[in-house]
Formats: C-alpha cells, structure tokens, sequence
C-alpha cells in the first residue's frame, strides 16, 4: 500500500513550497463551498466544513490522481435536499422537533454517506472505473464548460445587498490572480490576492461581506471531528428510505469525479486511476458517515486552483484538507475576516480557465452530431444536473455512433451462369440489419449463392438472425446458399440457416454478443 502514500523525499524544496502554498489557497477556497452546500441540504455548516476535511483528507493519501480535491459539492447537494425532505417529514411524525429533530435528519444524511461509500468502494473494487473512457469527447466538452458556467453562477448570490466594495474587491482579485503570474509563480497569486486584500479590509474597514458574515464559526473553536455511529445505521426502515438517495449520490458523485480525473489528466499530462479514485471517494465518504458529515466528491473548480497555483502531488490536497479543518478550529477569528469577494474573484478565474474555449473552434471542424452533443451536455448540465447530462450525452453519442455505422454494402460477382459471390463490408448488428437485408437480390439471383463474411464482423444476435432469415428466404426460392469466413461463435448460433457453412483456415476468431 505504499505507493498511495506520498513520499516526501521525492520532493524538491521549491516543489514542495509550492505545493504547500497552494494546498493553502485552496483550505480558504474550501470553506465557502462547504458552507454553501450545507446550507442547500439544510444541516449545519459544519457538516459541510467536515465532509470537507475528511474526504480531502482521505482522498489525497488513496486517490487516484495526486493533487484532485474532494469535499462536499452541489451536485450531490442538490441529491440530498429530497433526502433530508423525507426524513423532516418522517421524524416530525414522531414527534421531534428542533435540535432533535435536526439530529434526528443529520443521522439520515450521515447514513447516506456511509452506503454511498460503500457502492462507490465497490465500483472500485470490480474496476469500473475504466468505463469513464466510454464518456466520448464531445460530452466531455459540453460538461467541462457546463460546469465552468455553473461555477460562476454560484458565486452571484454573494453579491446580493452588496455594493461598489464588492465589485471593486472582486475585479482586483482577478487582476492580481491575472497579472502576477505573469510575473512570478514562486507563490500562488490566489494566496497573495486572499492576504492582500484582506489586510486592506480589514485596515482600511471597509464595509463587505465576509466569511464570517455567512456563518458563525467561532462556535466551533477547538472543535475537531468526533467519531459518532448513525443511529439510523441499524434500521432497516432508515436504509430502505436512504438507499434510493445513496445510489443517486454514489453515481452523480462517481461521474464528477471521473470526469475531473479526465479533465486533471488533460492538464498534466499524466494518466490517474479512475478504480483507485473511485475507492479512495467511496472510503471517504463511508468515513464521512461516520464523523457526521455528508457525501461529496471531486471539486472541479478547487482542483483546477490547485493545479495552477502549482499544486500537482498529493502534499497540496493533504495540506488543503488538513489546512481547512487548522483554519475552522484554531484560526476561526482569522479566517472569518477574508472577504468573499475576494473568493468569488478566484472562483471567477478558476470558471474562466476551466472552460474549454478552443471548443468554440472544433464546434465548426467538428461533425453536426458531435457539435450538438457538445452543446446538449452544456446545456443540460447548467440547467438540470451533471450526471444526467453525461448520460444522455453518452447515449446520443452511441446512438450517433449507431447510426453512422449501421451500413452494410457487398461487392458482388457473377460465378458463371449458376452461382453469384456476395461479398461483404462493415458490422453486421441491429442497426444495419436493414441495409444488410436490401443488399441481396433474392428474386433475380441464379442458384447457388456464397456469401462472404471476410470483410464484414457480425456483431449481436440481431446480426445473426438477419443472416438466418436470409438463407430461410432463398431456400424458399429452391436456392442454395453457402456463408464463408465466419467465426466459430457464429457458426453455432447459426443453428437453423438452411445453408451450407464452410470451415475455412482464415476463419475469424471473433464472439458474438447475445441478446437473449
């Protein structure tokens, strides 16, 4: 198990600055979010704070990809406000109300995480985490920019009641974030903008909103994480009603971070392990279940700031997660003095540098079907939901794929007066079936027909089924018909062609998928 962990001497010293210095911009980045997402379910805060730190923490030891941050997110929000609906309702029936009650819907939540983790370990475990491959390019596109659009639209709430100040705080974080690079890299420009500025408020008083103003941590000073098993855990009532809620969460919180996996190997140039992350996500929330928190995953947006500020190992996420529990609490009173606006500025470059502009150039070389499929995910993805849309993205893309090859053509040749040789090109499944079935000339053929599957590969049953309805159509006819170079699969599926079914050396080798 070694190799999960990371090994400090593989660091040169001003890697491991950088990746230090990063991991801190990113512990401030985290605890908006956090808040935020709490908020939307319902609970307290610290849920969010928490799910933040132990799945960050647990991710960067095990993940598959060194330097992608986990924690609480609004895709998996969004899963579990209709969970936390349902178990108001349930537990005010019997008779709970206030911090009980709130206990009492934590416990649910708490439970959801615990079997979310455990189908996700298992996805891990059965390594199918390769599927995400299956996701095709253009999807992948439509919900890098989806998502980018989605995260500068959530920091618009924080301008509400506010004034110039905020704007004003918000512009001259981006242009620090902008121009400093420019400049020099030996430390992030999100660090710098979030000290600056937020000396410059705090000296100067100027009236904005910050951290503090969403949420009063100062509560939980001194407050670490306590282990604490979920009443619920031993119900089955709680499980049947948590278990739908879980699969969801499991599933949204899989994609988005497969899909920010694909995206962080893009920018490194070096391929993650979809499996080893899709534990590590399961062991994380499990544990989260466990220490009150809720279900996450994979955060695009904080993983994009850690790789740009430099953090490209497995130090920064371990910083970030360790940095962020440090700063919720023993540097409450500091950290409830930055200013939101200076987190929505970073937010805001981070959605810049996350869409995927050079996808406005392949919109116009790419094929019609590709471009919409492009835009659809986009689309779905602001809208309605991530995984939905992947989804529904990855199916047109077969449909498309479907219908681009459901073609069949022979080149044909005249045997002498008796025989004809029908030879074949393309997939023969359920999508060409039609076109295979109008390349034959039944009526007009002379006697003895061979047709030659050289060139062609039948693919499902579908396939197999229209080559027996064919031989069962010129043997009406008194026609006799021979099939060459099929493989062995198919030649005992074929069990009621009326034809003759020779074995041949250069035989292909391939299976055929069954539907039945």
């Amino acid at each position: 198990m070694g190799y999960l962990m990371f090994n400090i001497k593989n660091y040169q010293m001003g890697n491991l600055k950088n990746e230090i210095l990063s991991g801190f911009v990113v512990a401030v980045a985290l605890v908006p979010e956090a808040i935020a997402f709490s908020f939307i379910v319902g609970v307290n805060p610290i849920v969010g704070l928490y799910t933040a730190f132990i799945l960050g923490l647990i991710t960067s030891l095990f993940g598959g990809k060194p330097g992608m941050i986990s924690g609480a997110t609004g895709s998996v929000a969004v899963v579990l406000v209709g969970l936390a609906l349902e178990a108001t309702r349930y537990l005010q029936t019997q008779g709970l109300s206030g911090d009980e009650l709130a206990i009492g819907v934590l416990s649910y939540i708490a439970l959801s995480a615990v079997v979310a983790g455990v189908i996700q370990m298992l996805f891990g475990v059965l390594k199918l985490g390769k599927f995400i491959r299956l996701v095709p390019l253009p999807a992948i596109y439509g919900f890098v920019n989806g998502l980018a659009i989605v995260i500068a639209l959530a920091q618009l709430k924080f301008f509400t009641g506010e004034g110039w100040q905020m704007y004003t705080i918000v512009v001259a974080s981006m242009a620090i974030m902008y121009i400093l690079p420019k400049f020099t890299k030996a430390i992030p420009a999100g660090l710098i903008a979030i000290v600056a500025l937020t000396l410059l408020v705090y000296f100067l008083k100027i009236d904005t909103k910050t951290i503090g103003d969403l949420a009063n941590l100062t509560q939980f000073k001194g407050e670490l994480p306590k282990f604490n098993i979920p009443d619920t855990i031993f119900s089955l009532s709680a499980i049947k009603m948590v278990l739908p809620y879980a699969i969801i969460a499991a599933l949204v919180g899989l994609i988005e971070s497969l899909l920010t996996l694909a995206v962080l190997d893009e920018i490194s140039g070096k391929r993650g392990s979809g499996n080893k992350e899709s534990f590590a996500l399961g062991l994380g929330n499990f544990t989260c279940g466990f220490f009150g928190g809720m279900p996450g995953c994979a955060m695009i947006g904080q993983s994009v700031i850690n790789y740009t500020s430099g953090g490209l190992g497995r130090v920064s996420s371990f910083v970030a997660s360790v940095g962020l529990i440090t700063l919720v609490a023993f540097l409450t009173d500091t950290l409830q003095l930055i200013p939101i606006g200076v987190l929505v500025g970073i937010m805001f470059m981070v959605s810049i540098g996350t869409f995927e502009w050079s996808s406005f150039s392949h919109l116009k070389k790419m094929p019609k079907e590709d471009a919409f499929i492009m835009v659809t995910v986009t689309v779905i993805t602001i809208f309605f939901d991530l995984a939905v849309a992947v989804i529904i993205g990855s199916i047109l893309s077969a449909l498309v794929f479907a219908w681009k090859q459901a073609k069949i053509y022979a080149y044909t040749k005249e045997l002498g007066s008796s025989a004809k040789l029908y030879e074949l090109h393309g997939p023969l499944f359920f999508g060409s079936v039609e076109s295979f079935s109008d390349v034959f000339d039944i009526e007009n053929d002379p006697k003895n027909i061979i047709i030659d599957f050289k060139s062609a590969r039948v693919m499902d049953a579908s396939g197999v089924e229209a080559i027996e309805k064919i031989t069962k159509k010129y043997s009406q006819l008194d026609k006799n018909v021979t099939l060459r170079h099929l493989s062995g699969d198919c030649k005992a599926t074929l069990q009621r062609a009326k034809a003759n079914i020779v074995n041949e050396d250069d035989d292909p080798e391939y299976k055929v998928a069954r539907d039945y």
